[in-house]
Protein backbone atom coordinates (compact mmCIF):
# COMPACT_ATOMS: atom_id res chain seq x y z
CA UNK A 1 0.00 0.00 0.00
CA UNK A 2 1.45 3.41 -0.91
CA UNK A 3 1.80 6.07 1.76
CA UNK A 4 -0.75 8.32 0.03
CA UNK A 5 -3.44 5.78 0.88
CA UNK A 6 -2.38 5.20 4.47
CA UNK A 7 -4.69 6.52 7.14
CA UNK A 8 -3.50 7.14 10.67
CA UNK A 9 -5.14 8.11 13.94
CA UNK A 10 -4.95 11.50 15.63
CA UNK A 11 -2.32 10.17 18.05
CA UNK A 12 -0.19 8.87 15.18
CA UNK A 13 -0.62 12.12 13.24
CA UNK A 14 0.39 14.15 16.29
CA UNK A 15 3.49 12.01 16.72
CA UNK A 16 4.42 12.40 13.05
CA UNK A 17 3.97 16.18 13.23
CA UNK A 18 5.67 16.52 16.61
CA UNK A 19 2.65 18.12 18.29
CA UNK A 20 0.13 17.11 20.93
CA UNK A 21 -3.15 15.42 20.15
CA UNK A 22 -5.00 18.27 21.88
CA UNK A 23 -3.34 20.80 19.57
CA UNK A 24 -4.49 18.81 16.52
CA UNK A 25 -8.00 18.65 17.99
CA UNK A 26 -7.99 22.45 18.43
CA UNK A 27 -6.86 22.85 14.81
CA UNK A 28 -9.82 20.71 13.68
CA UNK A 29 -12.22 22.99 15.55
CA UNK A 30 -10.64 26.17 14.17
CA UNK A 31 -10.34 24.83 10.63
CA UNK A 32 -6.61 25.60 10.40
CA UNK A 33 -5.35 22.03 10.61
CA UNK A 34 -4.60 19.38 8.04
CA UNK A 35 -7.52 17.72 6.24
CA UNK A 36 -9.02 14.76 8.05
CA UNK A 37 -11.69 12.11 7.68
CA UNK A 38 -14.40 11.47 10.25
CA UNK A 39 -16.17 8.24 9.31
CA UNK A 40 -18.06 8.16 12.61
CA UNK A 41 -18.74 10.37 15.61
CA UNK A 42 -15.70 9.15 17.55
CA UNK A 43 -13.21 8.23 14.83
CA UNK A 44 -10.87 10.65 13.06
CA UNK A 45 -8.22 9.70 10.54
CA UNK A 46 -5.56 11.60 8.67
CA UNK A 47 -3.98 10.70 5.38
CA UNK A 48 -0.17 10.78 5.59
CA UNK A 49 0.07 12.61 2.26
CA UNK A 50 -2.26 15.34 3.57
CA UNK A 51 -0.06 15.82 6.65
CA UNK A 52 3.00 16.24 4.43
CA UNK A 53 1.24 18.77 2.19
CA UNK A 54 -0.09 20.69 5.20
CA UNK A 55 3.34 20.83 6.85
CA UNK A 56 4.97 22.02 3.62
CA UNK A 57 2.35 24.77 3.29
CA UNK A 58 3.46 26.11 6.69
CA UNK A 59 7.17 26.31 5.94
CA UNK A 60 8.85 29.54 7.01
CA UNK A 61 12.18 31.07 6.14
CA UNK A 62 12.15 33.81 8.78
CA UNK A 63 10.67 34.42 12.21
CA UNK A 64 9.08 37.56 10.75
CA UNK A 65 7.00 35.52 8.27
CA UNK A 66 3.30 36.22 8.81
CA UNK A 67 1.54 33.26 10.44
CA UNK A 68 -1.38 31.64 8.57
CA UNK A 69 -3.08 30.84 11.85
CA UNK A 70 -3.21 27.55 13.66
CA UNK A 71 -2.82 28.82 17.18
CA UNK A 72 0.92 29.31 17.25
Amino acid sequence: MSSCNMFITTAQAAEQLGVSTSWLEKLRVSGFGPPYFKPSERRVFYRIEDLDVWMNSHRKTSTSDVSKGGGQ
